[in-house]
């Protein structure tokens, strides 16, 4: 019987070859992944000395201290619950003014946070940052965080971070600076349970009005903060009535909400536009017509060309 194949022309094939040939390539796409992850990295840390250096992180961060710090219960019944007091003394123990002159060092800002012990730390959840390794304005988005963090001494591991467009490099990349990627699609449905920062710059209106609801509560509200699209923003340019049909908690927490906007800058002028910080006083909550709290049905959007939320498919 004649031999066929490679081997009928005497080229026969070496047991293990095959397998070696798979390692290498393997090992050579591994090496490829992390070159292109220290690229990443080096790109954040030119995007965040490039911030650090600017004139609007200074404001920006001033204003985002100043609205933290003044986010306390207010009047004498306010003051005399203990609980509530504890549970916002994170955004209360804050400086106002931040550290100048401090360079940006390659090791520091962007490959670990500082520190913060105790059982009031404050917490940091950051939800559709986008793609940062090819969209310049999630990549300045994704520094200035990193900024923002070390600054609110918010350790990389209490920040936890999804975006359901995340590619295999960014995820990598997130994972080496020490923040932690969420495996699942919450849809902004997350509970809080710590004074907790949420980072949602250029989001649907439908992933803050999930959050809302998440946490639709006299106890949870004071809890959090957000730093994103401006609620005044969407009322201004949304007609009331689908304000209040379809995103229904927005429309009900504008009230008891203090916002203060980010300053404008020409340079991050596409990068932060619209972004305000948002504080949820207990004082104000109070005064809602008691009915809004009795009503707290999930919202529901029907798929469509306008859905601004990837939704997670169960």
């Amino acid at each position: 019987m004649e031999p066929r194949g490679a081997a009928a022309e005497g080229c026969w094939i070496r047991p293990g070859r095959g397998r070696r040939r798979r390692r290498r390539g393997k090992e050579e796409e591994e090496e490829s992944l992390a070159a292109a992850g220290e690229k990443q990295r080096r790109r954040l840390r030119e995007a965040g000395s490039a911030l650090r250096d600017s004139e609007f992180w200074d404001s920006s961060l001033r204003t985002i201290l100043s609205s933290l710090r003044n986010h306390r219960p207010a009047g004498p019944e306010a003051a005399s619950e203990a609980e509530m007091q504890e549970t916002l003394a994170a955004f209360q123990d804050l400086q106002v003014v931040a550290p100048a002159g401090r360079a940006l060092e390659p090791s520091s800002p962007l490959q670990k946070g500082p520190k913060r012990s105790g059982a009031g730390a404050l917490q940091c959840v950051c939800y559709g940052l986008g793609n940062f390794s090819s969209c310049v304005k999630a990549r300045y988005q994704l520094a200035f965080l990193l900024l923002l963090l070390q600054e609110l001494q918010i350790p990389h591991r209490c920040c936890h971070i999804f975006d359901p467009v995340f590619s295999e490099l960014e995820t990598k990349v997130l994972n080496s600076l020490g923040l932690t990627v969420l495996l699942e699609n919450e849809e902004g449905k997350r509970a809080v349970c710590a004074p907790t920062l949420f980072y949602m710059i250029h989001c649907g209106k439908a992933l803050y009005n999930n959050l809302l609801w998440r946490n639709w509560s006299l106890e949870a509200l004071p809890r959090m903060v957000i730093v994103g699209n401006s609620f005044r923003g969407m009322e201004e340019r949304v007609p009331a009535k689908i304000l209040q049909q379809e995103y229904p908690y927005i429309a009900k927490i504008l009230e008891a909400t203090s916002e203060t906007s980010l300053p404008s800058h020409p340079q991050y002028l596409e990068v932060f536009n619209d972004t305000s910080v948002h504080c949820f006083l207990l004082n104000k909550l109070r005064a809602l017509p008691q009915e809004i709290w009795e009503c707290q049905e999930e919202p529901f959007y029907p798929e469509g060309d306008q859905l601004e939320i990837i939704q997670n498919k169960r």
